[in-house]
């Protein structure tokens, strides 16, 4: 079976959601090469899932300062508020291993000489319909000497559907049918030479008396 181009894609998600057309939106020329880039690298891996590199805004993967430090200092304010609430380092320990025994992050490579590498400061929030439920957020939008992950990021296009037409479409037949994909930004996997912009600091096996290891994300989050 052929893997869908983003393009492909696209143009599906506004088939069905039509009504955005009649919103005036306008795509611009860098959503237009989200797309493109997309569409020329996505591939699936043999396990089903989908594997792309990070959409930056260049032509070539940014040179930006090794943050470490950064990561380090969050890391450290971090450690505080888990040392004195031991819920919350409960579950943000259980949160941590589950995304390393699943194969979404694994121990990060020495750095060598000349790679530019990307520290994530990360932190955990709660759901507020779900006391017990707690997401570990990775921090793209953490700059340092002025600039952040994000900055060199494409955004893609706004996909977001009017309320308006979400209503009619759940009012229009009998029965109306939602789903939710599990741990969907951990289903698509970033391309080996981008993986290094994906690393983060945590403590082996959450024993925060060791040194903190290097984490490499395999996969979006």
């Amino acid at each position: 079976m052929p893997v869908p181009s983003a393009a492909d894609i696209l143009k599906v998600l506004e088939s069905d959601f039509n009504e955005r057309n009649s919103e005036g939106k306008w795509v611009s020329q860098d959503d237009v090469r989200f797309i493109q880039i997309l569409s020329e690298n996505i591939q699936q891996k043999e396990d089903g899932h989908l594997e792309m590199p990070l959409p930056f805004k260049g032509p070539n993967p940014p040179s930006l300062p090794n943050n470490k430090k950064l990561a380090i200092i969050r890391l450290q304010h971090l450690k505080k508020k888990l040392k004195v609430n031991q819920q919350f380092y409960d579950h943000y320990k259980a949160c941590m291993e589950d995304v390393i025994d699943k194969g979404d992050a694994e121990p990060a490579p020495e750095v060598a000489v000349g790679d530019v590498v990307c520290y994530l400061p990360h932190h955990g929030v709660y759901h507020p319909k779900k006391p017990g439920k707690l997401r570990v957020v990775f921090d793209c939008s953490a700059k340092f000497c002025g600039i952040s992950l994000n900055d060199t990021l494409l955004t893609g296009p706004d996909m977001i559907n009017s309320l308006v037409g979400v209503l009619c479409r759940f009012r229009k037949e009998k029965v109306a049918i939602i789903c939710d994909i599990e741990r969907m930004f951990h289903q698509f996997f970033v391309t080996p030479d981008n993986r290094s912009y994906l690393r983060f600091l945590w403590w082996e096996h959450g024993d925060l008396n060791q040194e903190p290891k290097v984490i490499l994300l395999d996969n979006t989050s």
